[in-house]
């Protein structure tokens, strides 16, 4: 029988310490690959994808708008993950958030609704000199008690802009409703009737339209919807809209960028919203609504059997696809004439990447649509930071205000005949009948640089 000295094989207690440091390592190496992949922290910043054509007015832009070519910068830690961008927007909306203080107006509409909107006067005059109004619409179930409406007006204000903010129709939360219809993803009945409060109210104001997500495909809708509403507007904003409203819920069905679970999330809000008032919506004579199809609303876990069970009926849809494909601006956006900015980002969660070619295509083909798509600000984020700590205005605020600085001044500087308050003749004027038309080229910035 032969023997093993204890010297000439190590014992198993001696490599236990090093087995444990190593699984330690493995740990902290798997969680830090986590937070890296959750947290996009080795993304790098870029600035927006710009797709336009070669125009004079595009030319323009590029020189007066330095937001268009300088690469936004999140903050650091958080600000690459859109799902963190979208979460904090949807928790907290801003920091810091002012108050800006504004006026309440009730609209009377035919059908016994009642719209309301806030009015906010500038705070001090706009730098071309001229009366600018924004007239906004927020996003879904939105209205102008919101932190990142707030901020936005704010700052809009100080920079000589009077506000108009939509209040969509049963979105607040202490006003009834007077007729058995909410706001809708498309229904541009309350937008219209404020619009035409301000241009009777102020007939020396021109317009800047804004919608942000909802109310991005609201705004779209309305302009192209009839060629007099485009009358006295200088552009139009929307910001983190999805164009399709058929094409984008059938998106929210699918697990990619948790989409599905955002759909559910929203469709627990819009539950919320629409049981508030639950007796306005049934008491009233003229109501489609009734208690069988609020039965289906308790039980519906995504926007999609919400808009079949409650929605569709406001308006007297006979079907889902029906009423997608009338509330949707992608049948109306091409009427649109006036300068239009459609900004996205690519790391919105809600938003599909598929969608995203709407825009696009539309920057291709229309002289007067420029498409932004930023790397990074998840759904109405787009904060700003150096490490943490996101900045009280956005990316999102500065850059629609100074866009809309450019195009003010762009406006100002036009012939007369051009004007959106002109009368259009551009053969009576001595300036345009010298112009040379060309056939614009088209461009994608980014590619580019």
């Amino acid at each position: 029988m032969s023997t093993i000295e204890g010297g000439d094989m190590p014992s198993f207690s001696s490599e236990l310490p090093a087995m444990l440091d190593g699984m330690k390592l493995a740990a902290v190496a798997t969680v830090l690959y986590i937070i890296v992949r959750c947290l996009n922290l080795k993304s790098t910043t870029a600035p927006p994808e710009v797709v336009y054509q070669d125009t004079p007015l595009s030319h323009y832009l590029f020189k007066s708008c330095p937001m268009l070519t300088k690469e936004y910068i999140p903050p650091l830690l958080w600000g690459k993950s859109g799902h963190l961008q979208t979460a904090l927007y949807g928790k907290m909306g801003r920091v810091n958030t002012p108050t800006p203080y504004g006026v309440r107006k009730f609209l009377p509409m035919q059908d016994g609704a009642t719209a309301t909107f806030d009015l906010f006067e500038a705070l001090g005059d706009h730098s071309s000199g001229d009366d600018i109004t924004m007239v906004i619409c927020p996003g879904i179930g939105n209205h102008s008690e919101k932190n990142y409406i707030r901020t936005f007006v704010d700052y809009s204000q100080r920079q000589g802009y009077r506000c108009a903010v939509l209040n969509h129709l049963g979105a607040l939360p202490d006003l009834e409703l007077t007729s058995p219809r909410m706001f809708t993803y498309g229904c541009t009945w309350e937008f219209a009737a404020m619009v035409g409060f301000i241009k009777r109210t102020f007939p020396q104001t021109h317009l800047v339209v804004v919608g942000f997500s909802l109310g991005g495909n609201l705004v779209c809708k309305f302009l192209g919807e009839n060629q007099s509403n485009q009358e006295r507007v200088l552009c139009c904003i929307s910001v983190c809209q999805g164009y399709n409203a058929l094409r984008a819920q059938e998106t929210f069905f699918q697990w990619d960028q948790c989409r599905r679970l955002y759909n559910f999330v929203l469709a627990g809000n819009m539950k919320k919203l629409i049981l508030s008032h639950r007796n306005s919506l049934l008491s009233l004579s003229s109501s489609s609504i009734g208690d069988a199809d609020l039965i289906k609303l308790h039980a519906a876990t995504s926007l999609m059997q919400i808009d079949d069970s409650i929605m569709r009926k406001f308006h007297g849809y006979s079907s889902l696809k029906e009423y997608y494909e009338e509330e949707s601006c992608v049948h109306y956006i091409h009427n649109v004439t006036v300068p239009l900015l459609l900004v996205n980002s690519s790391d919105d969660p809600l938003i599909h990447q598929s969608l995203l070619a709407i825009p696009r295509t539309l920057a291709v083909k229309m002289p007067n649509v420029i498409f932004t798509l930023t790397q990074h600000g998840g759904h109405l984020g787009f904060f700003e930071g150096a490490v943490l700590f996101p900045q009280p205005l956005t990316w999102m605020d500065k850059f629609i205000v100074e866009y809309t600085n450019a195009i003010c001044h762009w406006e100002k500087n036009k012939p007369m005949c051009q004007r959106s308050s002109g009368h259009q003749d551009m053969n009576s004027c001595p300036q345009c009948t010298r112009v040379t038309h060309t056939v614009p080229t088209v461009h994608t910035r980014r590619e580019e640089q």
